[in-house]
């Protein structure tokens, strides 16, 4: 599939709720539960979104459109989301994500990107040359990434539960 931007913002849009609907009122044990000690947890995966709108996606269209490959993104920390959750509850940074993502698709919107734009190139710190339309992709892939990232986590938390029937669950493998 050829990325179609408003095919893009129907996914971006509704990521804010299907995290509301997977994690809200979640107890700790839900929401801190991790596959590997050094892995995110549902909660981080939020943090980590969070920092992504407001360094990531947009900063780098613009650096784009402004720049072209002429000046490269500024690298992205995976982990500089951690101040952002701590002492917040999960309502609270589930509200603070949708209104950063709104305010993210709205500038989006307000940029009223054309298909010919899609071929414009970026220059990524580590990746090297990419386009307008590789960066919106990786977005929707990201956001999408991350939310099974979420699913598969919880789930391995009954990986030895579900008993015999494991080799019926191979989402857990």
């Amino acid at each position: 599939m050829q990325l179609q931007i408003n095919q893009a913002v129907e996914v971006l849009t509704q990521t804010p709720a299907v995290l509301d609907a997977l994690l809200r009122g979640k107890s700790p044990a839900w929401l801190n539960s991790r596959a590997a000690p050094e892995a995110f947890s549902p909660i981080d995966v939020i943090g980590h979104l969070m920092h992504g709108e407001m360094t990531d996606w947009i900063p780098r269209i613009q650096i784009i459109l402004d720049h072209q490959a002429t000046k490269a993104f500024d690298p992205f920390d995976r982990f500089a989301f951690q101040p952002l959750i701590a002492g917040k509850s999960v309502e609270e940074l589930l509200a603070e994500f949708a209104e950063l993502r709104r305010q993210s698709l709205q500038t989006l919107r307000d940029l009223n990107l054309q298909p010919h734009q899609l071929t414009l190139p970026g220059l990524h710190p580590e990746l090297g040359p990419v386009t307008l339309a590789n960066l919106l992709a990786t977005w929707v892939v990201h956001d999408l990434g991350h939310i099974s990232q979420i699913m598969k986590t919880m789930a391995g938390e009954y990986r030895d539960a579900v008993g015999p029937w494991r080799p019926y669950v191979t989402f857990l493998d």
